[in-house]
């Protein structure tokens, strides 16, 4: 056995041979199996709720807003303050505001956002909403009035530009330019308005039964493949509260300010357990890191649709998929070369981790070549002390020195590790560099099935392989991490799912719907717990081999710092001198 190695047990996917055939045995005991069924349950069930069930007069008003828009858009050389209300209109229509819809989001909503009383995440009196409503109405009332202003000013200059028929350029040019202001200042009125909308709440009756509803769905998972459904039932639940709890630490005001999400807060959290008092005996049956977060991750892979892809075109690709695979394959050449690192396995998952896109492709990769576990939370841990760094500052940066929108978002895309984090800087800057990010994000999280095989591979045919030996295809099929899988047929059923519904009807019902209205958040949820599970079993001695000299933290900050001269390099050159005609339209 390999230095590596590590012995069978139902969270690999060691599977039997019987006359040269994996035994159909394995595709209901293999954990790996179970978590795609699992994922796959969870996807269909969200079709069957949201599919049948569209908004209201939802093709009367589509077309309707289409006509509006495609009038206006033929009108004018510019988009008209009609346009824009019917824009506005249509992307109103969302499967998930269906009482059904709002149903599920009370039971799958984390705790909201507090500030000096952890309770007022999870409970608000009418008197407490009342308060805040009433603090904000100041606020709200002066956005309310500013928009108004802007919007008349908006009025008064698309007019002069329509009596002059549209041809005085200078009048063209102060209606886009008064327009573009009245559209900031009705979303300033949106984000007051939030302000003044609280109403009272208590989500422990809802927070308790969506740990029923799990503990019992989760359960039935783990007694298909052998073990104790009790067990797994009682010690859910604990496992469960400190997922909630590291909920409450990402929404505290300070902590959301500088990015520190729940997946580090589950981590120390379960850390500070399993180090102090130890985890409980009774709880460890419910400590199921791969589980968990191989079911999310099937999951995720019906949020990658190939129409947003080709969306972006060729330099989004580029971007994500020339500069990944050259990162992580320098950085590893830097960890064993130069660095010297012992330990391969932790080389690898942390360049995969640093490269590709943090948690998602750092697990599919350890899997793939069978790293220990206190190498995959060692690269975990790494990935989300930069991920935090990286969200306040790239953002920060490119503002400093002028990035234009598109190129800071593909910058940000595809640096920065945690698809929640690259959302919020790409929002913090703006709603184009959002569109980007998230987009060469996407892209991005392709890589993960591609870089399990091509480890698995490399790892039988170069790191594990005796002199002399070939590879063993069946060795590579023994290593690939089969929820991957899942995840391809997930992201290919809903790429053509997207494509035969249409860009409309797929934003509202399966982006507005499925996805943003069930499988996102139950995705969330799934690697809340995997975090948690991460801390509850690992103790911090078990690092300490693999931090001597501090060389994993040298191979993340050289990794890092490549990708991200080389990304901005690339993204500049795609966007702004090869691709030019892409970077218009977009």
């Amino acid at each position: 056995m390999a230095e590596n190695d590590v012995k069978p047990s139902d969270s690999q996917d060691y599977v039997v041979i019987e006359s040269g055939k994996t035994s159909l045995k394995d595709l209901y005991t293999k954990e790996d199996w179970m978590a795609i069924w699992m994922g796959f349950v969870l996807l269909i069930a969200g079709c069957v709720m949201f599919l049948v069930n569209a908004p209201a007069k939802m093709h009367e008003n589509l077309a309707k807003y289409n006509a509006t828009m495609k009038e206006e858009a033929a009108r004018a050389p510019f988009k008209t303050i009609a346009w824009h209300e019917a824009s506005t209109a249509k992307k109103g229509l969302r499967a998930r505001d269906s009482a059904l819809g709002k149903s599920l989001k009370e039971y799958l909503d984390a705790p909201t956002d507090w500030s000096a009383n952890p309770l007022d995440s999870l409970y608000r009196s009418k008197a407490a909403a009342d308060a805040l409503n009433a603090k904000g109405e100041a606020d709200f009332k002066k956005a309310k009035e500013a928009e108004e202003a802007a919007l008349a000013a908006a009025k008064a200059s698309e007019e002069a530009a329509a009596l002059a028929e549209f041809k005085d350029t200078t009048l063209n040019a102060k209606a886009e330019a008064d327009i573009a202001a009245w559209v900031a200042a009705s979303g300033k009125v949106s984000k007051a308005k939030s302000k003044v909308s609280n109403k009272p709440f208590n989500k422990f009756p809802y927070l308790f039964g969506l740990a029923a509803a799990m503990a019992l769905f989760l359960g039935i998972g783990r007694t298909i493949m052998g073990h104790s459904f009790l067990r797994f039932f009682i010690g859910f639940f604990f496992v469960f509260i400190l997922a909630v709890l590291a909920y409450m630490g990402e929404v505290q005001a300070t902590m959301k300010h500088w990015g520190f999400g729940f997946p580090l807060w589950a981590i120390i959290f379960g850390m500070l357990i399993s180090n102090t008092v130890g985890t409980p005996k009774w709880v460890e049956p419910a400590v199921q890191t791969e589980f968990y977060i191989k079911i999310g991750l099937v999951l995720l892979g019906a949020e990658i649709l190939f129409n947003k892809i080709l969306a972006i075109g060729k330099p989004g690709i580029f971007v994500a998929w020339i500069c990944t695979p050259i990162t992580l394959v320098v950085t590893f050449w830097f960890g064993q070369r130069i660095l010297k690192m012992a330990s391969k396995t932790l080389n690898i998952t942390i360049s995969a981790d640093m490269s590709v896109c943090g948690v998602s492709a750092a697990i599919a990769t350890a899997a793939a070549c069978r790293a220990k576990k206190e190498e995959l939370t060692l690269a975990i841990g790494l990935s989300m002390v930069f991920t935090a760094i990286c969200m306040v500052a790239q953002p920060a940066f490119a503002k400093l020195v002028g990035m234009p929108d598109i190129l800071a978002g593909a910058w940000m895309g595809s640096t920065i590790d945690s698809t929640g984090a690259v959302a919020a800087a790409g929002a913090f800057y703006g709603e184009k560099a959002l569109y980007v990010a998230a987009t060469i994000k996407m892209i991005q999280n392709v890589l993960i099935g591609v870089t399990a095989f091509c480890v698995a591979v490399y790892w039988c045919a170069k790191v594990e392989c005796a002199p002399g030996q070939k590879v063993s295809w069946w060795e590579v099929w023994y290593r690939f991490p089969k929820f991957v899988i899942g995840f391809m047929i997930a992201s290919i059923v809903f790429s053509l799912l997207d494509q035969s519904l249409g860009k409309d009807l797929s934003t509202i019902m399966v982006d507005q719907g499925v996805l943003r209205g069930f499988t996102r958040l139950a995705r969330e949820w799934f690697f809340a717990l995997a975090f948690t599970s991460i801390g509850l079993e690992t103790n911090f001695r078990e690092f300490k081999p693999y931090l001597k000299g501090g060389k994993p933290f040298t191979l993340y900050i050289f990794g890092q710092t490549l990708q991200l001269c080389m990304t901005l390099f690339v993204g500049y050159i795609m966007f702004y001198k090869v691709f030019i005609e892409v970077t218009k339209n977009l």
